[in-house]
């Protein structure tokens, strides 16, 4: 049986990258500052938008500037800030109703990837109002122009900011999945360094780990392209420069800038190359335990690389050494070994942990479940996993 599965799996994969160069992606229009929302709401005959945030981001006042921005500007707003570090779908209908209450025109997700995925699914929401967001899960099922979105990122890592998914949490089934459509795609992006400057230690290392992910992710992946492979060098090489002095120094105007960059550049290719069993199980963690999405990646992703072995060991290498991590010198094997040391070595010196000790034991079956259920067939793995062999992913992450 698993035989006729990963038949039907790399069948689909294939496939689906055999059309990579016929679907209708696109790169978000980047504003180089929050002071040019205002500018691009004018131009659109937007008079009144929604404001995506959460409670923490608001609380230090980031979206201070946007507002006085949008008061001078004559733009009225309204602002949802209760977004929760997992999106609920609670989150998504309350966002959706605010919206139309105030009568809004376009929204503009402030924040982490928490508050562009709840945004993303709210403007699904109100442009199919009789479709419920489970039914929108997986891939290509909302098909309809959102409203006018704009993103704009206060951490480093995500990527939201530029990818056509929005993952959110069913909190009753504890269930964390992925809504997946090109309308998603917000149309703007905001990349102002200005707003990542308060970013606490722990949230500019994990989320830094987060765009890290991506960018790995999508460079060992079977769909590839030469866009994409790009992408992901540029944003591993950035971040192999930029986060340890930005998690060191959250003054540092040009890590601070590099690494909004990377996280775009990582964000771009895995939104066409997809991502893998990392990403998996991190949503599967997110939605049983709550546990952040950066810090699930950060936490995973040496642990599944080891496990991949030599099935990725060249891509590993390559990507390490276009990066500028390795030594050109050394053989693929070395690179790709000094590559994962680094990585671990990375999460050590900004203290992740290397183990998530709090994993239940009779919670990992569901949640391989879950995992095999969004990686086969869509994610392009070096190595196919079933359901047995991904629950071992679990028993290393948890310190067995």
């Amino acid at each position: 049986m698993w035989i006729i599965k990963k038949i039907y799996c790399r069948t689909f994969q294939a496939v689906f990258r055999a059309a990579l160069p016929f679907l209708p992606y696109r790169n978000p229009k980047i504003i180089p500052s929050v002071a040019g929302i205002a500018d691009v709401c004018r131009k659109k005959n937007i008079d009144s938008v929604m404001i995506v945030t959460d409670g923490g981001v608001r609380t230090l006042g980031l979206t201070a500037f946007l507002e006085k921005t949008l008061t001078e500007a004559e733009i009225a707003y309204c602002i949802y800030d209760r977004t929760v570090a997992n999106p609920t779908i609670w989150n998504v209908e309350e966002a959706k109703n605010l919206y139309l209450s105030c009568g809004a025109q376009a929204i503009i997700a402030f924040g982490g990837g928490s508050s562009m995925d709840c945004a993303k699914a709210a403007g699904a929401r109100i442009v199919k109002p009789r479709q419920s967001i489970h039914k929108m899960k997986g891939l290509l099922k909302v098909h309809k122009k959102l409203p006018l979105l704009i993103a704009v990122p206060t951490t480093a890592g995500t990527g939201s900011e530029t990818t056509l998914a929005a993952v959110i949490t069913d909190s009753e089934k504890h269930h964390k999945y992925p809504i997946n459509d090109f309308s998603l795609i917000p149309r703007y992006a905001v990349l102002d360094y200005h707003e990542t400057m308060g970013l606490p230690k722990n949230i500019t290392a994990t989320t830094g780990m987060d765009a890290l992910t991506h960018a790995v992710e999508a460079y060992i992946g079977n769909s590839t392209t030469r866009e994409t492979r790009m992408m992901a060098e540029e944003a591993v090489h950035l971040i192999y420069q930029h986060l340890k002095a930005a998690y060191d120094n959250g003054k540092d105007k040009e890590a601070r800038s590099g690494m909004l960059k990377a996280a775009y550049c990582a964000g771009v290719a895995f939104t066409k190359s997809y991502v893998g069993y990392i990403h998996a199980v991190a949503h599967s963690l997110g939605g049983q335990y709550g546990t952040p999405h950066g810090l699930a990646n950060a936490v995973v992703l040496p642990v599944v690389l080891r496990m991949y072995g030599p099935a990725c060991e060249k891509k590993l290498a390559r990507l390490a050494k276009n990066a500028g991590v390795v030594d050109r010198e050394m053989t693929d094997q070395e690179s790709a070994e000094y590559f994962i040391d680094w990585i671990q070595d990375m999460n050590d010196s900004m203290q992740i942990p290397r183990f998530l000790s709090d994993i239940k034991e009779e919670d990992i079956p569901i949640m391989a479940k879950h995992a095999d259920k969004e990686g086969n067939p869509l994610y392009p793995v070096p190595v196919l996993m079933s359901q047995k062999e991904l629950e071992q992913i679990y028993y290393r992450v948890k310190g067995k």
